[in-house]
């Protein structure tokens, strides 16, 4: 941030979380609408597939968000096969906010700091080998240490009496991205992630007009604990 101190991009939660929504859904193939976005006409391999329909009920695309305009959709899987289709007619507004998640600074203690290299990450040594030769090739990552903490707030808009859907659709999401992992090299051990002291609060219009009415739904100190309270009403 400006400080020179790490934090997790709002987009980097929403992307993953949507990512791995569309999974859980059964919405990752060509039959339920995947489009080709194209980000580099240079380097086709910046290029990424997504999902997004135009069902007025799909809860990824109304959780977060369609992008208007002409895409190409993906036809079998083959992305030098598609056909243009427009999306204009199906934008709707995004439904969820995620803010940027920014660093608590107690969370990275004084006995932390004295075994890392810089003021608030550390720094990663690994040795990738050549099978073949054997050859050594030293690497560094820089990282935050394990216990770093973040502060973030998430906004999920209600537009009509489906509320309660989006919430658990949006809860679901955060459960699986505590089984898996936020940003790059996860399957080494990068990016566990884990929500805690959570706090669900739900405002009324009537909070905006009179600063009043603020309901607490559910709150606890792991995801887990909110997600069965919810369930239990």
């Amino acid at each position: 941030d400006a400080f020179g101190k790490p934090y997790i991009p709002g987009s980097s939660l929403k992307g993953k979380m949507r990512a791995l929504l569309e999974y859980a859904e059964g919405l990752v193939s060509p039959d339920k609408g995947l489009i080709y976005v194209v980000y580099s006409k240079e380097r086709p391999s910046n290029n990424t597939i997504m999902h997004m329909c135009k069902k007025e009920d799909c809860p990824v695309c109304n959780i977060f968000g369609r992008n208007h305009g002409k895409h190409k959709v993906v036809d079998e899987r083959a992305v030098d096969r598609y056909i243009l289709k427009d999306f204009t007619d199906a934008v709707n507004p995004t439904r969820l906010i995620v803010r940027d998640a920014y660093l608590i600074d107690e969370s990275i203690t004084e006995e932390m700091k004295e075994n890392m290299e810089l003021d608030w990450t550390e720094v990663k040594f690994e040795n990738n080998l050549d099978r073949i030769t054997s050859a050594a090739n030293p690497r560094q990552t820089e990282r935050v240490p394990a216990g770093a903490r973040f502060c973030s707030e998430m906004v999920l808009t209600v537009f009509n009496d489906e509320g309660d859907m989006y919430l658990k659709k949006l809860l679901k999401a955060m459960m699986l991205l505590e089984d898996d992992y936020l940003g790059g090299q996860g399957t080494r051990g990068y990016g566990r992630v884990a929500f805690e002291n959570v706090t669900i609060r739900f405002r009324s219009v009537q909070f905006y007009e009179e600063c009043e009415n603020e309901e607490i739904l559910a709150q606890g100190s792991t995801l887990a604990e909110v997600v069965e309270k919810m369930r239990q009403g």
